[in-house]
């Protein structure tokens, strides 16, 4: 299975690193780039020869909002997955996030589990965006 090439979205270095660890050893995920701000993300998502296969987006950054991120990104209309990581998963914000364009959103502080397997379905090709009537 060909590892996914990620881009990830965090503005806490401590939660990037152990994410960055995690994925690389358990999921086959290749992480290509990071970005704390929403400025720096639509950057490195916009620039000419930079792709990945996934996109893993915070909502509360540093500066700007993983929401802005999410509706850029969908704007771009390349093939790429993205997904939301937050503490902020409510079920309002949920739906937000999959009207802006994500394939699903996990919550970081029980759905770490839920986000690899999302991962290795992917590299798989087992997945695919989720419904919107799944999360309502």
């Amino acid at each position: 299975m060909p590892a996914l090439k990620a881009f990830i979205v965090e503005d806490s270095p401590v939660i990037r690193e152990n994410l960055i660890a995690a994925l690389e050893e358990l999921a086959p995920v290749q992480v290509v780039g990071t970005a704390e701000d929403e400025p720096s993300a639509l950057d490195w998502l916009g620039s000419a020869g930079r792709r990945c296969d996934l996109v893993i987006i915070d909502i509360f950054l540093k500066r700007g909002s993983g929401l802005g991120v999410l509706r850029a990104a969908s704007d771009l209309h390349q093939p790429m997955s993205l997904v939301v990581l937050s503490n902020y998963a409510t079920p309002d914000m949920r739906r937000k996030c999959l009207e802006l364009g994500a394939s699903r959103v996990f919550d970081k502080s029980n759905e770490i589990d839920a986000l690899i397997l999302y991962c290795t379905r992917l590299a798989d090709g087992q997945t695919g965006p989720a419904p919107l009537a799944a999360l309502t």
